[in-house]
Order: structure tokens, then sequence, then C-alpha cells
């Protein structure tokens, strides 16, 4: 079994460096309908956007010399990729990223500002990662999973460090959830240090293939459809090793509608002037329909990413 806090505290000595401490402050309106005290983990300001990049320089960090000296290849729907095209060019790492075709413009437009290889992929996104995850095995090149490997989980787990150091008594937790590398570390670290804390996992209803697998007993394919949550979007990885912590450290999965996903994103900007993608949207979306079973606890809820196109996001909520 994967020791996640071990992962967590070694990457914290990593990239502590590399990576922002973002601020966790309170959301009074949501506070106001559980009651409860509710916080939100702003890793929307976290460099490129998204908390991604702790993953990134976790992983890139613990390469060996001849490795850096090989670069590396990677897949993403969008952050993930940002996040290791930002970290190569802070470690000076040459390195390939797989892309679907359909990527979000804006995420592909700041992905050109970097200095790294950007192959577009037609299909899905595990077609995507298969693409990537095969050309690294013949080109002899460390492939960087977004979630499936341990320096990930460990790098993504460091937001479980900030937010106990942040705030001690933290009685639930509401993650984003797509792959399970931010889940996974993140409730690995604090489980061990309460081990009573209650970790939500939060899906878009047209992409729950964790909490399906789960259910299962085993990872399974479910279908995908469209969903503004696009940084959660899609299948697993066959052997992923998140889904094994992603079945035993959440204690509940609440999955909301593309509706609901919109009426997050407008209830963060309206009350608290945020603009987040739709993966934030998801998060504040279940907490709402869970809120007023948490009455009189304290709630994080963990803002994962920001980019977002200016003129859908101005679409969708005004």
């Amino acid at each position: 079994m994967l020791n996640i806090f071990q992962e967590v505290q070694e990457a914290e000595q990593r990239i502590r460096s590399y990576v922002r401490t973002t601020p966790l402050v309170p959301a009074p309106s949501l506070s106001a309908i559980s009651p409860s005290d509710v916080y939100l983990k702003l890793e929307n300001l976290q460099h490129t956007g998204s908390f991604k990049v702790r993953g990134a320089f976790s992983r890139l960090t613990s390469l060996s010399d001849e490795e850096r000296c090989k670069g590396v290849v990677t897949a993403s729907s969008g952050n993930h990729g940002l996040a290791v095209a930002f970290a190569l060019n802070q470690l000076g790492i040459p390195g390939t990223i797989f892309l679907p075709e359909n990527v979000t413009p804006v995420k592909y437009a700041k992905l050109q500002e970097y200095d790294v290889q950007i192959k577009l992929i037609p299909g899905d996104g595990i077609h995507v990662e298969t693409t990537a995850i095969n050309y690294a095995t013949q080109k002899n090149i460390p492939y960087i999973s977004p979630y499936n490997d341990a320096k990930v989980i460990g790098g993504q787990g460091t937001i479980g460090v900030e937010l106990h150091q942040q705030q001690e008594n933290i009685d639930c937790l509401f993650v984003a959830v797509g792959g399970g590398g931010m889940i996974s570390g993140t409730a690995g670290f604090l489980k061990k240090i309460d081990p009573g804390i209650r970790v939500i996992g939060c899906e878009p209803q047209n992409s729950r293939a964790m909490s399906e697998s789960v259910k299962a007993g085993r990872i399974v394919d479910v279908e995908i459809s469209d969903t503004l949550s696009d940084g959660t979007a899609g299948g697993i990885e066959s052997e992923s090793i998140t889904f094994e912590p992603c079945s035993r450290l959440v204690d509940d999965w609440v999955d909301v509608t593309e509706t609901e996903i919109v009426e997050g994103m407008r209830w963060l900007f309206e009350h608290h002037d945020l603009v987040v993608e739709g993966a934030a949207g998801v998060v504040v979306a279940a907490f709402l329909k869970r809120a007023i079973e948490l009455s009189g606890s304290c709630a994080a809820l963990v803002m994962c990413g920001a980019n977002i196109d200016e003129e859908i996001f101005r679409a969708l909520v005004t």
C-alpha cells in the first residue's frame, strides 16, 4: 500500500520553494446556509491557475540527472499540462505535452507561452494518455502522469499540509475528483493526523469514473459526456494507484448536474468575486447539496482552478 503520508512529507520538502502557500479564506455566504464554518482553499491562485503545479514539481524534482537530460512526456486536458510546462521551464528540463484536440482554447493559448513541444491528439482523455505513454516508452523518456504516480500524489497532498497549518479543526473536506490524485494525497495526509475528518469526493454527473469504479470495487469504463468541469473529465487508467486510496479514504461521493456547476460558479463570483473553472464550481455545488447535513461543523472546499475562457465565464454567470 502506498505510504501517502510519507510521500506528502517528502514532497513538501522538495517543492516548498517552488509553489505558493495559497490562502484559506472564510466563506460567510456558504457558512450561513448550514450554518457552519466554511473556508475556501484558493488553489485558483496557485502558479498556472491550478493545484496541478504541486504534483508537477514533486515528480520533476525527483528525477535523476540522466532523466532530466532525456526530458519528459505528459498528457493532459489542460491544467496538468500547464503545470508541467511551467515547472519544466523553471527547472530547465525539456518536455513534450500531449493534449486532446478539444482542449479549451484558454488553456491551449497559455500552454503556447512555454518552451515545450505540444502534440494535439484526437479522441478522449484515455486515448490521449495511452498515446503519450506509448510515445514515452518508445523513446525511453519518463512519463509524468496527471494522477497515477506516487510523487504526483505526494505533491498534490501538500494542500493538506497547508490546510492543517491554516485551520486545525477541519471536520469536512470537499474535493473535486477526476483521476483522484488531489483527493488521495490531501486525504491521505489529513486522515493520518485526524482519522475523523470526513472527505467528500465531488464529481460532475457527466463524468463519474472514480465513484462508479469505487462502487463497482474495481476500475470500470463509464460513459463520459461533455462537462463544464473539463479538469475532472475522462476515464481512469486501468491500474491507477489512486483507486485504492479513493476507495479507502473518501467517505462519501456527491455528483452534480451541469446546471448546478454553473450555479456554483455563479455563487463564487457573486458572493466572493472569484472567477473559477467548472471543477471548482463542482465543489461548491456539492457543498450546497450537503450543507444542511453539516450544521455546526467546519468545512474546507478546495477551489482547484481558475483556467476558464473569460467570454465563456461571462456568458455562464451573468
